[in-house]
């Protein structure tokens, strides 16, 4: 059966395949995957290793050929750019020089001005003229965004952006992806969970290379375990459980650690207009809020076996 696609919006989808397949001698790494993008969409690949998702992000940019099936692209090729898993330039090159080659590349005037807003937006401005070759992962993973970014595309695809990096690395690039939401339609491909919940709107679940999902993240969630929250304080919590536990749209408040609340709620759309409130009228000292990565987890497990 075909997993539905999402809902088409005003504007027609940036990226529709059809029946796509690609077989490497007797092995299937996709079979009848019908994609659909929306157009300014973040959109989720996810899946085990294996599953096909570099496959399928090879094709959509054209550095693969399907064995069956069809693309069909919103969008020029050379309005496309991909940051592999591993970003890689020339050492001698400074980050400045990277990019500007980036722009020229796609026929974009290398301009000193354009060249530094990338630099700057993708958080290399002061290691604009140090040689990459010295620049550690998370710098090149950032030089890769910056090199891609560089020729405004309208189409970036992401492939594992925050894999092997530390907690502050992805911190960061997924940073970058939420600023550039709406702007540019992004096609992140990623095996961990809670980056795809806090960054995807719409999400794509392969297994064995066979689409099994295909919607709106929240959407995966409906139905599902009850969407919940993380909320990590400062001590003291006095009154904080209380206030939570009396919100009408709360459902359970848990201590999930030292300085961790998990609050499981009856409405996405309540808490993430509520919640920030709450805890300050509350008095709560707090230091982050993220959804919940068990949710996703468990949905997916659900649907991958």
């Amino acid at each position: 059966m075909t997993p539905p696609a999402p809902a088409a919006g005003d504007a027609p989808p940036l990226v529709t395949t059809r029946g796509l397949g690609k077989v490497y001698g007797g092995v299937v790494a996709l079979a009848d995957v019908d994609l659909v993008v929306p157009r300014g969409s973040v959109y989720g690949v996810v899946g085990p290793n294996g599953a096909g998702k570099t496959t399928l992000l090879s094709i959509l940019v054209g550095l693969k050929q399907p064995t069956s099936g069809s693309v069909t692209l919103g969008v020029a090729r050379e309005r496309i750019a991909l940051v592999p898993d591993t970003p890689s330039f020339e050492p001698w090159l400074t980050a400045r020089e990277v990019v500007a080659l980036a722009r020229s590349l796609v026929a974009l005037a290398p301009s000193a001005e354009a060249v530094d807003a990338t630099l700057r937006r993708t958080g290399l401005a002061d290691a604009a003229d140090r040689a990459n070759g010295g620049f550690s992962r998370g710098m090149l993973q950032r030089l890769g965004l910056a090199a891609a970014m560089a020729g405004e595309p309208t189409l970036l695809v992401l492939d594992e952006p925050a894999a092997a990096l530390d907690p502050a690395g992805r911190r960061d690039v997924l940073d970058l992806v939420s600023d550039l939401r709406g702007g540019t339609t992004i096609l992140f491909s990623s095996h961990i969970l809670v980056d795809v919940q806090q960054v995807c709107d719409t999400i794509g679940i392969l297994r064995d290379g066979r689409l099994l999902f295909q919607g709106a993240t929240r959407d995966l969630l409906a139905g599902k375990a009850a969407p919940a929250f993380t909320v990590r304080l400062r001590p003291p919590f006095d009154g904080v459980v209380d206030a939570l536990e009396a919100a009408p749209w709360v459902h359970l408040v848990e201590r999930a650690g030292l300085d961790r609340l998990r609050v499981t709620v009856a409405s996405t759309d309540a808490a993430e207009t509520e919640l920030v409130r709450t805890l300050a009228d509350a008095g709560a000292r707090v230091v982050g809020i993220a959804p919940a990565e068990v949710d996703l987890e468990h949905v997916f497990l659900e649907l991958t076996g």
